[in-house]
């Protein structure tokens, strides 16, 4: 399969974004998906003429010839990066880029990983459902809320069964009361269609932090106090 890659422009000439041709290069062949350009402007790539100048440190430095600025940045053996394209005249920072970009992955991995995932599980009711099938199920709700996830809990009817929709109602509520201790209902039940749903999340665990043991330590001085008394006159 052949590809190419074509830029567009904004009206001031500048990078717009990529398209990634996929096919053979031909307007009506090819299949064209958009890129988006989210890397900044740096060095020799930034084409206006000036620039508000930031230091490495934060400093503000002022309006600088382009020019000027990437003399300073090269001294320094720095980009200079253009981080407020849009303002006039931009805004340009001398930094190290590579160190720069490097930091922000990490931040963002670090981010990523911090990041509470919630599983959602469905269960599936009858509103005719006898006992050992509803204890059954009932087992699974209990499971996947103590492993942490939301459970779904969804009551199916089917043809007539929509016209006593209370069984299904009554259903979720006695597995609502069942569970209370470790779960709540984060939506109540609702129906769509031929479908009664309801959304239980599991309470968040508290942590019981241990208590320093106070009892020994306030005998002690009571223990002491004791040995050094007089004793009692007969």
């Amino acid at each position: 399969m052949h590809t190419c890659v074509a830029f567009s422009r904004r009206p001031d000439g500048s990078a717009a974004g990529r398209f990634l041709i996929l096919g053979r290069c031909s307007p009506h062949l090819a299949e064209v998906k958009r890129i988006s350009t989210t890397e900044p402007r740096l060095n020799d790539r930034i084409r206006a003429q000036r620039c508000r100048l930031i230091a490495d440190d934060g400093e503000q430095l002022g309006i600088f010839l382009t020019a000027d600025a990437m003399r300073m940045a090269d001294e320094q053996g720095l980009d200079l990066v253009e981080i407020a394209p849009n303002a006039d005249p931009p805004v340009c920072k001398i930094m190290d880029y590579g160190k720069y970009r490097y930091e922000q992955e990490q931040k963002a991995k670090k981010a990523r990983k911090n990041q509470t995932r919630v599983e959602i599980k469905e269960i599936k009711f009858r509103p005719k459902i006898d006992i050992h099938d509803y204890e059954t199920k009932k087992k699974h709700v209990v499971r996947f809320l103590e492993a942490g996830a939301k459970v779904k809990v969804t009551i199916m009817f089917r043809g007539r069964e929509m016209v006593h929709a209370e069984r299904g109602l009554a259903i979720l509520e006695r597995l609502e009361s069942e569970i209370t201790e470790l779960a709540f209902v984060e939506s109540k039940p609702k129906l769509e269609g031929r479908n009664m749903f309801m959304l239980v999340a599991p309470h968040k665990k508290d942590i019981v932090k241990a208590k320093p043991a106070k009892d020994d330590d306030a005998a002690e001085p009571d223990k002491a106090d004791s040995a050094d008394a007089p004793a009692a006159e007969e």
